[in-house]
């Protein structure tokens, strides 16, 4: 991702919010809140707080926070917090550094929570849950409200065929696309597995594999691509590297089926970017999918694991291209209708709003 050395800096004194990113590294916390930030700050006063921010998100600087006022400009301010060690940093603000906050925390995890965890979340003042399994794993009141994605920037193609010219991908074939870091996790062996079965009988499909790998992941990326040519399907069966741009639309807008194949996931926003580029999915019951996916409607979920099931599901909906097309249409009115970003900018403000005028 690009960034400029010009940062977006805001008064800290105006500032009601505070939406720290405390981590360096890309993740899908980091997009959450760089995503949302500018949309959020359509309505509110709110900045984020970091390092390596981009250049169009309101941000100040750690050292202003240290010594921002200990009243914001409507009493208290909101501090957002969405890892352990941002739920820390706020605590320390409140309590050593004396600053009037209330602390607000997002949880996406859908696993028990470890004690030191539990302890910091029992002294949040509100607790968003990002999907009805991680709230299932909060032991405090919470509120669930999911993530969304900007449906203007992932919509259906206006024309597929130059967007597959643009990204040297097959012009005419039927594209069916897996994408994320390369890990066992996100199961990347379920979808060359799903792929070496039903690659020989449909000429006209191919597949696309994208994203990161890291060293610790190598050997398990480089297995994947050593079955598909000796399957002598190297070429029709594409691995290609993390798409660094901060866009991905495009990969999405080329596909005609997304399938998410995620043996574990925090919560999972590449069906929702499929499904708003008007691609159909099929997807494991991973993450936040069974509450993204309407099942039959914009594509198929199937149990964890299930490679029998996965690649049946594929295979149905790329052999009956009308229901693919049906599901289309289906898929992007599904998105627009609970899944865009505004959605989740308004329902996270409205606990912003009652905080502040609690105060």
């Amino acid at each position: 991702m690009e960034r400029s050395a010009k940062r977006n800096s805001v008064d800290i004194g105006e500032v009601d919010i505070l939406a720290p990113n405390l981590k360096k590294r890309m993740s899908g916390v980091t997009s959450t809140v760089f995503r949302l930030v500018p949309v959020q700050a359509r309505s509110l006063r709110i900045a984020t707080v970091g390092p390596a921010i981009p250049s169009n998100i309101p941000q100040v600087s750690l050292l202003e926070v240290a010594r921002m006022a200990r009243r914001g400009p409507s009493g208290v301010r909101v501090w957002h917090a969405r890892r352990n060690i941002e739920m820390v940093a706020g605590l320390l603000l409140k309590t050593f550094l004396r600053k009037r906050l209330r602390l607000v925390f997002t949880s996406a995890a859908q696993r028990d929570h470890k004690p030191f965890t539990k302890w910091l979340i029992g002294r949040m003042d509100r607790v968003i849950a990002t999907s009805s399994k991680s709230a299932g794993f909060l032991e405090v009141e919470n509120t669930v409200i999911h993530h969304g994605i900007d449906t203007g920037l992932f919509s259906p193609a206006a024309d597929k065929r130059e967007i597959r010219r643009r990204l040297g991908l097959p012009e005419t074939s039927v594209l069916v696309g897996c994408f994320g870091r390369v890990r066992f996790q996100k199961g990347n062996d379920l979808f060359v597995e799903a792929m070496l079965r039903l690659l020989p009988d449909r000429p006209d499909v191919v597949a696309v594999m994208m994203g990161g790998v890291t060293e610790e992941n190598r050997k398990f990326a480089d297995n994947l691509a050593a079955r598909a040519q000796s399957a002598g399907l190297g070429e029709r069966i594409l691995f290609l590297p993390e798409e660094k741009n901060w866009d991905i639309s495009p990969w999405f807008k080329a596909l005609d089926l997304y399938i998410a194949p995620q043996r574990w996931e925090g919560f999972g926003l590449t069906p929702l970017e499929a499904m708003a580029c008007g691609v159909p999915v099929v997807a494991t019951r991973a993450g936040a999918f069974e509450d993204l996916v309407a099942d039959g409607e914009t594509g198929r979920l199937v149990d964890i694991e299930d490679i029998d099931a996965l690649t049946h599901a594929t295979v149905e909906l790329l052999d009956d291209p009308p229901m693919r097309a049906q599901w289309s249409e289906n898929a992007v009115r599904h998105v627009e209708e609970n899944f865009r970003i505004e959605i989740e900018a308004d329902a996270i403000n409205a606990i912003y709003r009652d905080l502040l005028a609690a105060s």
